[in-house]
């Protein structure tokens, strides 16, 4: 079993971080063909950044939810009812790392817990590297 969730687990996180990458690389492509002024187009990253992090979220969610709903794995408890946005909410407070409590993993699901925590954390900094790189390769200089 523990093969399995490791199996599981890791495709989970490669799916985010191929899904970012992919994100960050196409947004790379389209800002300098941007026929708008610079601080536009920042801000048109940031908003490709935060549904990069959506999107990310909903397929930890989805995972959640599997699991959830399938014998051995695990469940959430606590205020939480089973449907797939419950599953959402608590993978937006895991990916941010904000962790309210009030939806607890128990059994194998405590592991993809805290694999999302870490996968967030380094995916939310790598997004702020990506802007503060972007910004400053226009910056007008004072």
């Amino acid at each position: 079993m523990i093969f399995y969730v490791f199996i599981i687990h890791s495709l989970v996180v490669g799916l985010a971080v191929i899904i970012h990458y992919e994100f960050l690389y196409r947004i790379t492509l389209i800002m300098p063909k941007m026929k708008i002024i610079h601080r536009y187009r920042i801000v048109v990253g940031v908003l490709v950044a935060l549904v990069a992090h959506a999107v990310e979220i909903w397929c930890f969610a989805i995972a959640y939810y599997f699991m959830h709903h399938s014998d051995s794995w695990g469940e959430l408890t606590g205020n939480f009812t089973g449907t797939l946005m419950d599953c959402a909410y608590f993978s937006f407070t895991v990916f941010s790392t904000v962790g309210f409590g009030d939806i607890e993993p128990v059994g194998n699901l405590r592991y993809l817990t805290g694999i999302e925590s870490l996968t967030g954390l380094v995916l939310i900094t790598w997004t702020a590297s990506f802007l503060y790189l972007e910004m400053q390769r226009h910056w007008e200089k004072e």
